[in-house]
């Protein structure tokens, strides 16, 4: 309909609501007007009635008051240039043909229609879908084993569990038969809190190990306590007895000091499902290998294995090292370093189907504490851990000894002599991969808060607060001060307003020289020295303020932070290693 023409607003053709502006050659869609237009058209540019920007085109068309149909005395007629022809007079004008519409605009107009519609579905079905999701987690809730959330500007410790409960088609020849769900395979992940690197150790389901009592939540939402039991494997920290993977979190804490987050555990399916549904999984054998028990048959070098033969494959003990565990366990890091380069992968992210088949595959395999239980948690977590690059995660195994109480050896200790440095290490958030250091120039003011002179232990003025260290940590502290170490300017004023992770001291410009004997006396390391403001003590003197954090391990005890990890035996993510 032409826009003379015009009555009601739903009238109008949806085309004609995009126009092209002669301004800027951009199209811009025209809003439908708010009141009945005139049948009497606009003056033309340089009308000296309702001139104002853009009159005159149609893009910026505004409603009109009524006007008569030939110009009063006291109102000029239209203005029209040297050479012009007459203007027609007022009214419906004759001979005028309606506009064909543009292609263009009606292109423009049900392309970004149709967009919006399918966004909108998409959305509907995108949310529907992840609430599907959502009902295929498993979760269990470990109580103060594990952390209640997940954040994103943390380092973060996962528990990564694989049972021998033998649920499943086809798993008949796998665990023990009638098992419970031991702890069969174990690996601690640790991810840097700047996401540059990443530690899997593995912990050895032969490792002896103290088993702690073990609070767990039963079906009715009550509580029993498990017993612990000493000089066990450290699989019976699952299922046995009843105890929940909180357990297994709890115990590790107990061998390693490192506190666990989160865990996340998948039985025998978890691996041929999640291998199916990437289509695959590469792996590499130095030679040919055909076990009679797990019926792995594959040929020396490279192979693709999914579902029951990459089962198999992570399965086999006894054709690879000296057929025992720790072999099994070097296997199993190749093979989900291979996993992680296969989901990462352009091959999977690019490929809709193999992404919803893995969404599928990873939601109905695992059983998740309740702090990550839902499918927005687990999905920040892959992302955070998708940053990390595949050649700084590294995959090394808890240092142990064989186990020097057994004749016939069959299980493994911790390595006093080795361990203790690698825990540290994770403990501390220092990489096994040599990765770029960020902020270099923020690490060497932080290390240069330990340059500088030195007072007295006599001179200084502390205030000792507990942030989190066990309790009676900071009288402990205050009388190794005073007695030992010479500094009798010390209180103990009870606990902090909050926990602390890390043990910290406080000081103003003019302390620095104490803070740094005291950084000495402690052992601790340029990062826990806290540039601000002191405090004025009980006497109203300025004194330095020292919170035990959480790290505190006692008086006297160094809390130096390692800034290099030890050297171990170890693979990375990014390179195919064939197992042996």
């Amino acid at each position: 309909m032409d826009a003379q023409g015009r009555g009601r607003a739903d009238n109008i053709d949806p085309a004609d609501q995009w126009v092209l502006n002669p301004n800027t050659g951009e199209y811009e869609l025209r809003l439908t007007p708010s009141a009945p237009q005139s049948g009497v058209p606009r003056p033309r540019r340089g009308s000296p009635a309702n001139a104002g920007p853009g009159a005159g085109t149609r893009a910026r068309r505004a409603p009109e008051r009524e006007s008569p149909a030939t110009p009063g005395p006291d109102v000029p007629g239209p203005r029209r240039r040297r050479g012009a022809p007459a203007e027609p007079p007022p009214g419906r004008r004759k001979g005028r043909t309606k506009p064909k519409k543009s292609k263009a605009k009606k292109i423009l107009l049900w392309t970004g229609g149709s967009m919006a519609f399918v966004l909108v579905a998409v959305s509907a079905a995108g949310y529907l879908y992840l609430k599907h999701l959502e009902g295929n987690v498993s979760t269990t809730d470990v109580g103060s084993a594990g952390k209640k959330g997940f954040s994103k500007d943390e380092a973060f410790n996962i528990l990564i569990i694989g049972t021998d409960k033998r649920t499943g088609k086809g798993n008949e020849g796998y665990g023990d038969k009638g098992s419970v769900g031991h702890a069969d395979t174990n690996i601690l992940l640790h991810v840097s809190k700047d996401r540059t690197n990443a530690t899997a150790l593995s912990i050895p389901r032969d490792l002896i190990v103290d088993v702690p009592d073990c609070p767990t939540k039963q079906p009715d939402g009550s509580e029993k306590v498990v017993p612990g039991t000493q000089n066990v494997r450290f699989n019976t920290s699952l299922g046995q007895d009843g105890r929940d993977p909180g357990c297994t979190m709890r115990t590790v804490k107990a061998v390693t000091g490192i506190s666990v987050d989160h865990f996340m555990m998948a039985d025998f399916n978890a691996v041929k499902t999640l291998t199916s549904a990437v289509g695959g999984v590469d792996v590499c054998v130095a030679h040919a290998v055909n076990d009679k028990e797990s019926h792995l048959k594959l040929p020396a070098g490279k192979s693709k294995v999914e579902g029951e033969q990459a089962l198999a494959f992570v399965r086999t003990r006894h054709s690879f090292g000296n057929q025992g565990d720790l072999d099994r366990i070097k296997v199993q890091q190749q093979f989900l370093g291979s996993l992680m380069r296969k989901m990462s992968s352009s091959d999977t992210l690019t490929n809709p189907a193999k992404l919803i088949s893995l969404a599928e595959a990873a939601t109905k395999a695992l059983t998740v504490d309740t702090g990550i239980g839902n499918v927005s948690t687990l999905k920040d977590v892959a992302l955070e851990l998708k940053k990390v690059p595949t050649k700084n995660i590294a995959f090394t195994t808890v240092p142990v000894l064989d186990n020097p109480a057994e004749k016939v050896k069959a299980t493994v200790v911790v390595n006093q002599s080795q361990a203790p440095a690698v825990f540290d290490a994770i403990k501390s958030d220092v990489s096994f991969t040599a990765v770029k250091q960020k902020e270099k120039k923020e690490k060497a003011e932080v290390a240069a808060r330990l340059k500088g002179t030195r007072s007295v232990a006599a001179d200084i003025r502390v205030d000792i607060y507990n942030g989190g260290a066990p309790g009676g940590s900071a009288q402990e502290t205050l009388n190794w001060l005073q007695n030992t170490e010479g500094v009798p300017k010390s209180s103990q004023l009870g606990n902090a307003a909050a926990p602390l992770s890390k043990t910290t001291v406080e000081y103003s410009p003019d302390q620095a020289d104490q803070a740094r004997k005291l950084a000495d006396l402690m052992g601790l390391s340029a990062s826990a020295l806290k540039p601000g403001k002191s405090e004025k003590n009980s006497q109203g003197l300025p004194a330095i303020v020292l919170t035990l954090g959480k790290d505190f391990k006692g008086a006297g005890v160094s809390l130096t932070t390692p800034t290099k990890a030890p050297e171990v035996d170890k693979s990375t993510a990014d390179k195919t290693v064939c197992a042996s």
